[in-house]
């Protein structure tokens, strides 16, 4: 009788079970004390972390949010965008940086990327501002910090400082990146980032946290944030409710000890990474901006023949993925503001050609090299 080879098993994008493992007893221990005390909301497990988190970033203050989309949207109210204002932010971005602008009432004004990096591209920038009119309506800057490594801050500030701009950060990619020694989150006048599951630092469910040097702006998000009261029954004005949830503080003070290890196991994987595809026909490895600390959030390679070569992944048990496969100006529901397919080249032709590989800390060199191993199939069979 011949015996057929054993199936191996797939290999996830990302593995949260075995980051789960590592922390399992801690949050257990810290879910049992929370239930205990029925603190829900608001407890002295959120205002520990939010200390912590903000210590870690480099900041003065960390206000927690429900999500990292309202975190976005807070920190453009704070900045002061609103109705008739104008906002840039890169046309290669997830769509929810997008929809905070139009939640805060303002425009989104994009901005092709850099074609190494794939980052906002800061020589574009004049030619997003000569699109509004020159600039008159905008308000904010919006660097999206993305695949776990920082725009380049140092040019998009004198930018901002020129033009009268506030910057406000998205670092939901970018937690313990760092630029020239100096942390995500820790470059503009604010900085927005979430903790969805998938992140380098992320909760059981959605969270997200506003960061600022300044107490002032940080007063006006907590306020924002808490139906716009600081006291019960006492609405000063206009708010939302969007807080971080006290079980989710938990998991997140867990795993923020273990961050800058797995971040290192990250970037070891990466190296590897680039090792194993480094001298493979038709892959473009992912570029790091000189002065960039990267944390490798996502390890995105480029290829021809992209979807044939995704399909082919995961049919052989790969579980590869696309960010973002629709730039947000292709998008349908932002066909009312102009854009069309032709106006952001780089960014569009990244979208046809980006595949993320699995990459996550706990990813072992045996299951790199199969990726490897089938992504080299895959190639050769769709060319």
């Amino acid at each position: 009788m011949t015996l057929s080879p054993p199936r191996l098993a797939p290999v996830p994008l990302v593995d949260l079970a075995a980051a789960h493992a590592e922390v399992a007893q801690e949050v257990q221990a810290g879910f049992a004390r929370v239930l205990a005390t029925t603190q829900f909301i608001k407890g002295p497990d959120v205002a520990a972390f939010e200390e912590e988190f903000a210590a870690f970033c480099g900041v003065r203050h960390c206000v927690g949010t429900a999500s990292g989309t309202d975190a976005v949207e807070l920190a453009l109210r704070a900045a002061g965008a609103g109705p008739g204002d104008s906002v840039l932010l890169p046309a290669n971005t997830f769509i929810a940086t997008a929809e905070a602008v139009l939640r805060a009432g303002a425009r989104p004004l994009l901005v092709d990327v850099d074609p190494e990096g794939l980052l906002m591209d800061p020589a574009r920038v004049p030619d997003a501002l000569d699109a509004d009119g020159g600039g008159r309506g905008v308000k904010v800057l919006v660097p999206v910090h993305l695949h776990g490594q920082l725009a380049p801050m140092e040019d998009l500030l004198a930018l901002a400082r020129r033009h009268g701009l506030t910057v406000v950060e998205d670092a939901a990619q970018a937690h313990g990146a760092k630029r020239y020694g100096r942390p995500a989150g820790a470059w503009g006048r604010l900085a927005a980032t979430s903790f969805y599951p998938g992140k380098n630092l992320g909760a059981y469910g959605d969270g997200g946290a506003v960061l600022t040097d300044d107490a002032e702006l940080a007063d006006t998000v907590r306020l924002l944030g808490d139906h716009g009261s600081r006291h019960k029954y006492v609405h000063e004005r206009h708010g939302f409710n969007s807080r971080l949830d006290t079980l989710q503080a938990v998991v997140l003070r867990a795993k923020l000890t273990r961050l800058a290890d797995w971040n290192a196991r990250r970037h070891a994987a990466a190296e590897r990474y680039a090792a194993l595809l480094g001298a493979m026909d038709g892959v473009l490895l992912p570029a790091v901006l000189p002065g960039n600390q990267h944390i490798w959030h996502v390890y995105a390679v480029r290829v021809p023949h992209r979807d044939a070569v995704l399909a082919h992944l995961q049919g052989h048990g790969i579980g590869a993925g696309v960010h973002y496969p629709v730039p947000v100006h292709l998008q349908p529901a932002f066909r009312p503001f102009g854009y069309a397919r032709g106006d952001f080249p780089v960014a569009e032709r990244a979208a046809e050609e980006l595949l993320s590989l699995p990459l996550f800390p706990h990813i072992t060199a045996a299951q790199q090299e199969r990726v490897a191993d089938t992504l080299a199939t895959a190639l050769a069979a769709t060319q």
